[in-house]
């Protein structure tokens, strides 16, 4: 949710940080802004709107200065306007700051402010008041540090912010508690960003900072410290293993086709996640009295996914929890083992999920995309899934990376319950590493027979997409995706609840998307079958994602190539992705930046 970029080097800032604010959009595009400090003063430019239009409208890249910091708004405090867009000013303008997270006593504040002579007729926003509490704060004899870490104090809520004062024009402020910021350490400048991706094609040199914690950038050094006790922190340089070449869009008409295209490679990758790391949590696992599994919307069904891949290869009951509801239903103890799945590894609950199992003594462990997240420094076991930059708000090739650990995880399991055999668990890894071949000959000979079915339904208001078992959560999951980014209703369900009361719904204009399994799964699919015949005695539009040749019973069909039980699943996604994708394109839909989403969510 939103993002913070600050740049401390030589000469002028502004195009560097449009460039690193433009990195950052993912996380929110309400609105979007910058500010500089030049000789004399602060300067400030923003407005409503993508980082491309505001720069047009407002010429962002003009502002003055060596020295600045910018933001991109996803808004959670007074609405989408220019005057609550960041940075915000105090009143005499010698302070400027962005903010991420929620100040929850920001009211208590600011009427304290008000009364105090200060003037909040800037912005509706939380932001704001934290401007004005350094202008109170900063007096005669007190330093800009001092007046900062004062301030700070003041705050309850979570927060990440960056700073900068005319009174220490040399030096950007910053400080982090439960929101990410990371800073970064290149010869020529300092960075400090919400993610990595703000500074990654200036340097892979990162210092992570914890909750807790302010920093001082200036161009050639930089200080941690405590908020509350002041201490100096002594913090490791990180050197970040990403790589720059997957940022661009490559000549793909979005973000969210480039990511698609990209997952036989991610496969690959997840596949070469180190065998110790898998043996380890797999070990930890199967010693486990109790086993939970958490995520929250596309990382829950992917939880819900290793559920069912538990249950049927491994014999092993281990639960999915929505992290939003878990802190009322895990009870964690220690007994237990819970597994939190995050793409950016800042998700608030999970992280909260995972902190609650970490306070009642649980084991915890995280699979997780992006290298020094907090997940990846308080989960006692960390598997790092390495798909790379994900830029389009839509997730697709991280929940790819994610079903293949869990795979991954679940033949271990099973191999160390001797519900597989060595020579099926060796057969089964060597399906799985075929699989990226699988997901080519998709993306290079079907592409265009999912898009004749979305030019042809994608004026359709209402879909379904049903599953049995293991198809169950991607049902769910490919639900998700056609709702995230084409604005149309749709529901994922099991296809066995479809007779208990949505049948009621099912009608000529209602496309409904099965996922068949293959004939060899003849229980499922004669079952899901069934399911197919409720819908068209009731006249509605049967979508098959199929195996088999079925002999003209649907609508549309939309063939995927043979594959082990197993991995069907994760085809059944990809072609998921793809109708969802070209039905956005076929309704003009703004692909990489749906309405009302951000990337990250890291708020309550």
């Amino acid at each position: 949710m939103s993002s913070i970029v600050g740049i401390v080097g030589q000469g002028e800032i502004a195009p560097l940080l449009v460039e690193s604010m433009a990195r950052l959009e993912y996380r929110g595009y309400d609105s979007c802004g910058v500010a500089t400090l030049n000789s004399s003063a602060i300067e400030v430019r923003k407005d409503v709107g993508p980082v491309q239009e505001v720069l047009l409208r407002q010429a962002l890249d003009l502002a003055e200065g060596a020295i600045g910091i910018a933001h991109t708004r996803w808004a959670t405090h007074g609405g989408v306007s220019q005057e609550n867009a960041h940075p915000h000013l105090s009143c005499d303008k010698s302070f400027a700051v962005v903010h991420n997270g929620i100040i929850s006593n920001y009211r208590a504040l600011r009427e304290e402010l008000q009364a105090q002579g200060h003037h909040f007729f800037f912005s509706e926003t939380d932001t704001e008041v934290f401007a004005h509490l350094l202008e109170e704060t900063y007096q005669p004899g007190v330093s800009v540090e001092e007046a900062f870490i004062k301030a700070l104090r003041r705050l309850e809520g979570t927060f990440a912010i960056a700073m900068i004062s005319t009174y220490e024009p040399r030096r950007i402020f910053c400080a982090r508690e439960k929101s990410p910021l990371i800073i970064g350490i290149a010869s020529a400048a300092t960075f400090v960003g919400s993610d990595i991706n703000a500074f990654l094609p200036y340097t892979r040199q990162t210092i992570l900072l914890d909750d807790g914690e302010y920093a001082m950038l200036s161009k050639e050094s930089y200080c941690v410290r405590g908020i509350r006790d002041g201490e100096m922190k002594s913090k490791k340089l990180m050197e970040i293993q990403w790589h720059t070449e997957s940022n661009g869009k490559a000549g793909y008409r979005h973000y969210m086709e480039k990511e698609i295209e990209e997952q036989p490679d991610v496969i690959r990758r997840a596949m070469e996640v180190p065998q110790k790391d898998i043996d380890s949590l797999a070990r930890s696992i199967h010693e486990a009295q109790r086993n939970v599994l958490v995520g929250v919307g596309t990382t829950y069904y992917m939880a819900l996914f290793g559920q069912y891949l538990m249950a049927t290869l491994a014999g092993e009951f281990s639960p999915a929890s929505s992290s939003d509801e878990a802190r009322d239903l895990l009870l964690p103890n220690r007994e237990t083992l819970l597994l939190a799945i995050s793409q950016s590894g800042e998700t608030f609950d999970t992280l909260e999920a995972l902190r609650q199992a970490n306070k009642a003594g649980a084991r915890t462990a995280a699979i997780v995309n992006v290298p020094g997240s907090s997940m990846t420094r308080e989960a006692e076991l960390v598997i790092q899934q390495n798909s790379g930059p994900e830029i389009c708000v839509i997730s697709t090739k991280a929940a790819i990376a994610q079903m293949v650990l869990l795979l991954r995880i679940a033949a271990r399991v099973a191999y160390l319950k001797k519900c597989l055999s060595d020579s099926e668990n060796l057969e089964f890894l060597n399906e799985l590493a075929y699989l990226p071949k699988l997901f080519d000959i998709v993306l290079k000979t079907k592409r265009e027979d999912i898009r004749k079915i979305a030019q042809r339904y994608h004026q359709k208001e209402n879909w379904f997409f049903l599953g049995r078992g293991l198809y169950t959560p991607i049902a769910f999951e490919s639900a998700l995706k056609m709702k995230e980014v084409t604005y149309l209703h749709a529901e994922g369900m099991s296809a066995g609840f479809l007779k208990h009361g949505t049948l009621s719904l099912i009608d000529e204009e209602t496309p409904c998307v099965f996922l068949l399994p293959t004939k060899e799964e003849k229980e499922l699919y004669d079952l899901t079958m069934s399911s197919i015949e409720e819908v068209r005695a009731r006249g509605g539009k049967v979508i098959a994602f199929s195996f088999d040749e079925s002999k003209g019973s649907f609508d549309e069909e939309f063939r995927l190539p043979k594959a082990r039980p197993y991995l069907t699943p994760l085809l059944h996604l990809l072609a998921a992705q793809l109708l969802a994708y070209e039905t956005a394109v076929a309704l003009g839909r703004n692909v990489d930046r749906p309405r009302s989403l951000a990337k990250s969510v890291t708020v309550a």
